[in-house]
Formats: structure tokens, C-alpha cells, sequence
């Protein structure tokens, strides 16, 4: 939990930050802009590998080795002296998180048995809405505070105390455990992967500031191709030695094929909404960072309360309509979202948002936590790294060609002024803000719509987790059971290695 708390934190608290670091430091824009998609372009990069890796040599063990190269990530970009020091940086904090983020769902995977799985992915969902609000509240209020006169960078340094309490929590706690067989990592896959993904998420992250050249275009048309080598590859590599990086038979089971369609809509969703509300906020509504942040609180609180009800309470009893109910609370709440946001004009307040906001937070809650659990409800153990590593990648894609459509549904209502576009004052360019925020809430109300129909090919209830095959059955023998780690419930003494999933939970990551 700590750990994936602190990497939502993280994907956020820096953007409140950008005008104290480029007074501080002297960094140009597109310093900037790699100090912000420096982290993503990394996460999303190496997420596959870094959950591949902990089925292979250990989940603790990449899991500590995350935590500590994320810690002294962290404690580099606190004390960066230049803007190239602080890229480098943040390239590596996002590094290592796809090595420690991975880990956190496998570990629960591994660890709970299927039917304690429910209340961890419930507080799971309570630190997601936690997170998805926090980083901006904290980088406000750090760097408000400027304490010590260290101005901005107390908003890495914060990472520190966290990160070594998990570190020494996370050693004593966790239950060691990995794929029941011997797997070998698959190096072409990891190039490939790797090559793809920055072909894809790279012109998306930069492509409306750099004014969407020819490359880009090409690179993402590429991507497709280096993603259809990967597949061929994969599936030869599977047939020829069984360690492929890429499972593709988990496609097979419904309920993880359908779960990832949703995982890469609910991503596209997200990633539009996020964004566009803070632009609204800040740069329509001329509100401060920590203004903005304390309006965000009903949501967060909303999600968190839902997200535990929903997989302990709900999901048991009616299953996948749990989740169709919470997307149309979200499109309900988008709905009356617009609807006050054109009544009140630019004299809304922060009062008059709360209904429509915690309305969003309730439907947001009752998807987040159990679609984690019913993508997973049929993947054996040995491939659990392999299924958590691609659940966060498609939710970062989602994320990145959700940003991607922001300079669609977005800047293309206000393009007609220049002003307004360049400035973002409250204002003459206000009205144009708030004018693009409804404009762009109609299209995630369109996804959220989408996501509604393809749920009906998710399984009306989650399926008893596989306990991993060969040999590893829930039924097998105590050595077998203690080996792939599922000896300890949830209160079950020290081996109760309590780390939430945080792979859904990226959605904040379109922030930065």
C-alpha cells in the first residue's frame, strides 16, 4: 500500500511545482516537459519487463529493489543541481517504479487466497482515490510552505522516510514468491516491447507542443508493426521454450482479454478527464494549485468509500453489474457536471462542484478496485507478473492516447483564440476554458458509454482465482502452497504481505 501510494503521489505532485523549478534551476520548456514525460515514457516503457522480472528471480526481491532505486531516485531529483541532473532523474525514479509497481499486484496475487483478495483490492481502491489527489494537493502545499528555503524540493525529498519505512516493512512482511517454474527472460521481447511503447507513447506525450510533425505520425503508425513482430515473436517463443515475456495465452481466459478492452477505454477516458479538469481549474477558473487540489477532496473521498463497499459488499452479490452501475454514476455525474458548470459560469465555486464530483467519485469507486480483481480472477500465479505488467501498460497507453485526444476535445474548441490558448488567464480566456472543459466532458461521456457495452463481455461474476497450475493447485500440498506464498490470509502473522494492487490506478499519471 505504501509503495503504491507513494508512485500515484508521484506521477502528480511535480506539475504544481513546474514555475518554482524553472525559476530555481534556470530550466528551458522542454527541459521541462522531460522533467514531466521523462517518468511516464519510462514507467510505461518497462512496466512488462519489470513484472516479467519479479516472476523470474522473485517478487519481494524486485519489489525491494524497485523501492530502493525509486527512493534514491527520489533523493536525486531532490537534490538535482541542474535541469539535465533532474531529467536523468526523474528517467530513472520512472525506471525503477516499473520495477516496484509491477510487484505490488503480483505480490497480492501470490500471497491472498482468492477469497481475501476482495478487501485488499477494496483498500487498493481507497488509495487510489487517496493518491489521485493528493499529489497535486501536497506539491501545492510543499512548495507553498517552501520549507527551509528548499522551495520545490521537498516534494521528491517527501519520498524518502516513505520509501525506506517500505523498504524496511516490505522486507519484514512480505512472503517470498515467483513462477513454479524456471523461466528465462526473453530479451527480444524486452527490446521490442521497449521500442514499441516509445513509438506509441513518446509522439502522443509530445506531439501537440511540437505541432504533431510527420514523425510522429509515422512513429505511431510504426509502433502498430513493431507490436505485430512482438505478437509473431511471442507466440514462436511461447512454442519453443515456454518463457515468453509476453503470455499470450492469458488472451485466452474472457475475463482477462475483456478486462484489458476496459482497462485501455477506461484509461482513454481518464486520461481526457484528469487533464482537462485541472486546465479548467487553474488556467480557465484562474484558481491556485492548492485551491484546485482542496476542490478535489469530495472525489477522492467518494472513491475511496466506494471502492471498499464495491468488492467486499456489492461485486459478491451482483457481479458485473456493480461496475455498468458505477459507469453510469460517472456519466451522470459528468452530466450534472456540465450542466452546473454552464449555469454557474466563471462565478462557480468550489461548494458547487462537490455534487457532481462526489457523484463521479461513487462510479469511479465501484469500477477501480473489483474490474482489478475480475481481470486476474483466472490467471495462474506463475504468470501473474506477466498479466499485472500488461494490465498497467494498457492503462498507461489509454492514458497517453487519452492525452493525445485532449488536443482534439480540448484546445480544439479554443484554437480560434490565440489568447486564450497561450495565456490561460481568468478572463477573456476563461470563458473559452470552461467552454472546451463541457465540450470535452461530452466525449468522456461517449467512452464511458463505449466501456458500458464491451463490460457485458466481462463475466457476471469473478471467477475463482486460479491458484496456479503444475503442481501449485490450492489443493496441493503444504510445500507446494507455502512455495508460491499462499499460506497467510489477511491477518495471518508476518507473511501478510498487505501491498495493493496499483496497476489501474495510473489514470493520475495523465497529470503529468
Amino acid at each position: 500500500m505504501t509503495a503504491a501510494f507513494m508512485d500515484l503521489v508521484d506521477v502528480t505532485i511535480v506539475n504544481v511545482a513546474v514555475p518554482s523549478i524553472r525559476q530555481d534551476i534556470g530550466a528551458s520548456f522542454s527541459s521541462i516537459q522531460w522533467i514531466t514525460a521523462g517518468y511516464a515514457l519510462a514507467f510505461a516503457a518497462g512496466l512488462i519487463t519489470g513484472g516479467r522480472l519479479g516472476d523470474i528471480h522473485g517478487r519481494k526481491r524486485l519489489f525491494l529493489v524497485g523501492v530502493g532505486g525509486f527512493t534514491l531516485a527520489s533523493a536525486l531529483c531532490g537534490f538535482a543541481v541542474s535541469p539535465e541532473m533532474l531529467v536523468a532523474s526523474r528517467i530513472l525514479q520512472g525506471g525503477t517504479a516499473a520495477l516496484m509497481v509491477p510487484q505490488v499486484l503480483s505480490i497480492v496475487h501470490a500471497t491472498f487466497p482468492a477469497h481475501e483478495r476482495g478487501k485488499v483490492f477494496g483498500l487498493f481502491g481507497a488509495i487510489v482515490g487517496l493518491g489521485s489527489i493528493m499529489g497535486p494537493l501536497l506539491g501545492a502545499l510543499l512548495t507553498q510552505w517552501n520549507i527551509a528555503g528548499l522551495e520545490w524540493r521537498p516534494i521528491f525529498l517527501i519520498n524518502l522516510p516513505v520509501g525506506i519505512a517500505a523498504l524496511i516493512l516490505g522486507n519484514r512482511f512480505i512472503t517470498e514468491s515467483k513462477a513454479p517454474q524456471a523461466l528465462r527472460l526473453d530479451m527480444v521481447g524486452v527490446v521490442l516491447v521497449t521500442l514499441g511503447m516509445l513509438m506509441l507513447i513518446y509522439p502522443l506525450t509530445r506531439g501537440r507542443e511540437l505541432g504533431w510533425p510527420l514523425w510522429g505520425h509515422l512513429s505511431m503508425a510504426g509502433s502498430l508493426l513493431v507490436f505485430l513482430v512482438l505478437v509473431l515473436f511471442e507466440r514462436a517463443k511461447a512454442g519453443k521454450d515456454g518463457s515468453p515475456l509476453v503470455e499470450l495465452s492469458l488472451f485466452r481466459f474472457k475475463s482477462f482479454a475483456a478486462g484489458i478492452a476496459v482497462q485501455l477505454t477506461f484509461g482513454i477516458g481518464l486520461g481526457i478527464f484528469f487533464l482537462v479538469w485541472t486546465l479548467y481549474m487553474q488556467m480557465g477558473l484562474g484558481w491556485t494549485a492548492l485551491r484546485a487540489g482542496l476542490t478535489g477532496i469530495p472525489f477522492s473521498i467518494a472513491v475511496s468509500l466506494a471502492a471498499g463497499i464495491s468488492v467486499q459488499k456489492l461485486v459478491p452479490r451482483f457481479g458485473r453489474k456493480v461496475l455498468q452501475t458505477g459507469v453510469l454514476l460517472m456519466i451522470a455525474g459528468l452530466l450534472l457536471y456540465t450542466a452546473v458548470s454552464e449555469r454557474y459560469g466563471m462565478g462557480i465555486t468550489s461548494w458547487q462542484m462537490v455534487t457532481p464530483l462526489v457523484v463521479m467519485g461513487l462510479g469511479m469507486g465501484l469500477i477501480v478496485a473489483p474490474l482489478t480483481d475480475m481481470v486476474l480472477s483466472e490467471v495462474p500465479k506463475e504468470h501473474s507478473g506477466s498479466a499485472s505488467g500488461l494490465i498497467s501498460t494498457v492503462q498507461q497507453m489509454g492514458n497517453a492516447l487519452g492525452l493525445g485526444l485532449v488536443a482534439v476535445v480540448f484546445f480544439g474548441v479554443i484554437d480560434d483564440q490565440p489568447a486564450a490558448q497561450q495565456t490561460g488567464m481568468a478572463g477573456a480566456a476563461g470563458p473559452a476554458f470552461a467552454e472546451a472543459f463541457r465540450h470535452s466532458l461530452w466525449w468522456v461521456a461517449g467512452v464511458l458509454g463505449v466501456i458500458f457495452v464491451v463490460m457485458f463481455a466481462l463475466p457476471a461474476r469473478p471467477k475463482q482465482h486460479m491458484e496456479g497450475g503444475d503442481g501449485a493447485m490450492a489443493g496441493g500440498t503444504p510445500a507446494e502452497a507455502g512455495e508460491s506464498g499462499m499460506g497467510r490470509g489477511v491477518g495471518g502473522g508476518s507473511g501478510a504481505g498487505s501491498e495493493g494492487a496499483a496497476a489501474p490506478g495510473k489514470e493520475p499519471a495523465l497529470l503529468s
